[in-house]
């Protein structure tokens, strides 16, 4: 099984980033703990879309809640005047075009503050195009870093405001936990937390994108609350079995993927509470009240599919 233990900040300073994403092969002084910040993923515990706009953004009401599998970002200072941002993976574009990038400029945007250079260090952990939102939480980590950084000129209604304008997920990757969301997603009410449980998240190697995965929602037509609203009582009641009954995506059966099914098979008979995919996908999660199940399903999974990961639900209140 792919293990990835959270990272200490001096553990990412040991290393050089290296290729396109380095800092000149320049080892960096180890940075105080208050800018560091893990970038927690989400799951979709339902995904339903109700509509879209005429500007072309969809609605939606889903229930989101976030899990331990995280990204990290440490933030350092660098050359006056620029935003650097480097990552453990190679191939993840560091330019203007990356989440903590625009994060940060909007960030001194909004704040009215002259940049005086940083280095945003990016470990990551979430796999892309797997529905968990890792770009969003990696700006909302970068919003947050620099907020605390600068004696927070920004209130939380502003960091969400910034936020939005990067992704519909940024506002909620803010403030984390079990939330409804509606709108687009900004449209956030906190919820009952997720009864204590395993989440196993599998990813195939194949990834969905999501305008791919709109368009195809689009063609097919199938708009609605089939999920949401009757998770919303499972909630309040707390009982994991209740809660399983109504986890669903309306994305899921679009999903051209023959390995989300099987995943989601293989976690159902290892004992799962529920399986579904999150997001546009493609990861799949499933819910476990018991640890050596999930343990199980996750040493099975493991053996056929590149990335997979056992986590809790997290909440920062």
């Amino acid at each position: 099984m792919s293990v990835f233990p959270i990272p200490t900040p001096s553990g990412i300073l040991r290393r050089r980033f290296q290729g396109s994403n380095t800092l000149s092969g320049r080892c960096l002084e180890a940075p105080m703990p208050d800018l560091v910040e893990n970038a927690y993923a989400k799951i979709n515990l339902t995904l339903d879309v109700t509509g879209k706009r005429p500007d072309g953004y969809h609605t939606i009401r889903s229930v989101f809640q976030s899990i331990t599998l995280c990204d990290r970002l440490t933030l350092l200072s660098g050359p006056e005047g620029e935003i650097r941002v480097a990552s453990d993976r190679p191939r993840l574009s560091c330019g203007r075009d990356n989440t903590v990038h625009r994060a940060a400029e909007a960030f001194f945007r909004a704040a009215g503050i002259q940049n005086p250079g940083v280095f945003l260090l990016l470990e990551k952990r979430i796999p892309w195009q797997a529905g968990l939102g890792g770009g969003s939480a990696d700006a909302a980590s970068a919003l947050r870093l620099l907020n605390r950084r600068f004696s927070f000129p920004l209130s939380g209604a502003e960091l969400s405001e910034v936020g939005l304008n990067i992704g519909a997920d940024v506002p909620f990757c803010l403030t984390n936990g079990t939330m409804l969301a509606e709108g687009i997603g900004e449209r956030l009410t906190r919820l009952p937390p997720l009864s204590a449980c395993h989440i196993l998240l599998c990813k195939p190697a194949a990834g969905i994108g999501t305008k791919e995965a709109y368009r195809a929602l689009d063609r097919d037509g199938t708009f609605g609350d089939r999920f949401t609203e009757p998770m919303l009582g499972a909630l309040r009641g707390g009982d994991l079995t209740e809660i399983a009954k109504y986890a669903g995506n309306v994305f899921e059966p679009l999903a051209l993927l023959p390995e989300i099914p099987q995943i989601k098979t293989r976690m159902l008979k290892s004992g799962a509470a529920a399986a579904c995919m999150t997001g546009t996908g493609s990861a799949v999660f499933g819910l476990f009240e018991r640890i050596g199940q999930a343990q199980t399903c996750a040493k099975d999974l493991s053996g056929i599919y590149p990335e997979v990961f056992l986590c809790e639900p997290y909440s920062s209140c």
